[in-house]
């Protein structure tokens, strides 16, 4: 006799929604946790007497370097287990080492609390994208992966606000704290109320769904050209994503006489206008354009990386606080409409049983590059161009990593699209 869980996850309906919904919170909650730490940048910089440099280190190697580590074994762990659970038992682990980023006393306490973040969210990523792709068909899976990109902007949102707010009332110390703990509730909602997804269920018809060795499975990722394109394009194009949700906050603290909890508020909405709109959209379009043909998941990438820097500029370079924010809001937007094509080409060009692994092996190279460099080239170019540029310093190393990121990326796309066929170039990767 059939299960009757398993019948009715094959069957799309209202409860794919639900699953989605939680794991966009968990999303949410993963951003929030990582970047709370940006609205605080100021408050720590002070008690600490940390310079920009080390302040890039805090909030990107000490995260990502034991994001992308703890990532692969999570991975493969997610092509052969129950997804769900690694989930739940993620967000806790996480949540709590947020709390403990309270207690730091120094540099070095406070990169040991950021790992611990970086080990709970590595774990969550690969799980999470693995069964959004077998709740929703492929032809649904840009618009689904623009919903769960909301996370990602309602957590930047919420990480600067309530952070923020947080610490005005209280102190930085608490607002780490009391952002951590309600992601305890969450894992436990995860755990006790999601079912596991029949894996594969919407694959092609003879898809290979066992999971193959370590190695072999390496090696095919690594000769995929579409994944390899579409990974490397996103590690390169997501250094905007980070400049852009780490370092604001201290541009605009720095460059207009306001409170940290006015920055929070103020720039937190601007992410969650911009960046609720962004990924819906884009999902859309997206979706709409693949029908069509598949190479817009990377074309669509490659054009907003780009065509986000030009209203980037026009916000950096505003000298009233309502025109910085509009434009900024705007860059946002344009950027972050490209991730459901990235997402959804990743987990279209790969196996079903690596499906997980592959998400990790392109976390490693979203965060190495991405977040690492990314922020600490930010940082030390910041510290450079300072004794020269004073408080702008800030607003044109970012401007510069942005303009860097948006065109080297733009490139890798447009090669990425090279390598697609107009349509079913999955089945042509696999020589079918």
């Amino acid at each position: 006799m059939p299960d009757p869980i398993t019948e009715t996850a094959r069957k799309p309906g209202a409860y794919r929604w639900y699953v989605l919904g939680l794991l966009t919170l968990t999303s949410a909650f993963s951003v929030a946790d990582r970047l709370v730490f940006s609205i605080l940048v100021e408050d720590i910089k002070t008690a600490f007497a940390l310079s920009d440099t080390e302040l890039g280190l805090l909030g990107g190697a000490a995260f990502s370097v034991v994001y992308v580590l703890a990532g692969f074994p999570a991975a493969r762990l997610a092509d052969r287990s129950t997804r769900k659970n690694i989930v739940a038992a993620a967000i806790g682990f996480w949540s709590l080492m947020t709390a403990a980023c309270g207690l730091a006393t120094g540099f070095w306490t406070l990169f040991l609390a950021r790992t611990g973040v970086g080990v709970g969210e590595g774990c969550s990523g690969p799980s999470a994208q693995s069964l959004v792709a077998d709740y929703f068909t492929r032809a649904e899976l840009a618009k689904a992966m623009g919903f769960l990109t909301i996370g990602a902007s309602m957590g930047t949102a919420g990480g600067l606000l309530i952070g923020g707010q947080l610490a005005e009332m209280f102190n930085w110390r608490w607002a780490f704290v009391l952002m951590g703990l309600p992601g305890l509730l969450l894992g436990a909602v995860i755990y006790l109320t999601m079912r596991e997804a029949p894996r594969g269920q919407y694959a092609p018809a003879g898809t290979d769904m066992a999971q193959r060795p370590l190695g072999e499975t390496i090696r095919s990722l690594l000769t995929n050209r579409v994944f390899m394109g579409l990974a490397l394009g996103w590690a390169v194009q997501i250094m905007i994503g980070y400049a852009l949700a780490f370092w604001m906050a201290p541009v605009m603290l720095r460059e207009f006489n306001i409170s940290t909890g006015d920055v929070g508020l103020y720039l937190g909405l601007t992410f969650f206008l911009g960046g609720i709109p962004g990924p819906i959209l884009g999902g859309y379009v997206t979706q709409w354009l693949c029908l069509k043909d598949e190479r817009w998941r990377a074309w669509l990438p490659g054009a907003t990386s780009l065509g986000c820097v030009i209203p980037l500029a026009l916000s950096l370079t505003s000298g009233s606080f309502g025109a910085f924010l509009g434009w900024f809001g705007l860059a946002y937007a344009i950027y972050v409409a490209s991730q459901a094509g990235i997402m959804s080409g990743i987990q279209a060009a790969v196996e079903p049983a690596s499906r997980g692994f592959a998400v990790a092996l392109a976390l490693f190279f979203n965060n190495l590059i991405g977040q690492a460099l990314g922020l600490a080239v930010t940082g030390a170019l910041s510290d450079a161009l300072a004794p020269t540029q004073g408080p702008q310093a800030l607003a044109i190393a970012v401007f510069a990593v942005s303009l860097g990121a948006g065109a080297a990326s733009l490139a890798i796309f447009a090669w990425t699209a090279r390598q697609m066929g107009p349509s079913g170039y999955l089945e042509q990767m696999r020589g079918r």
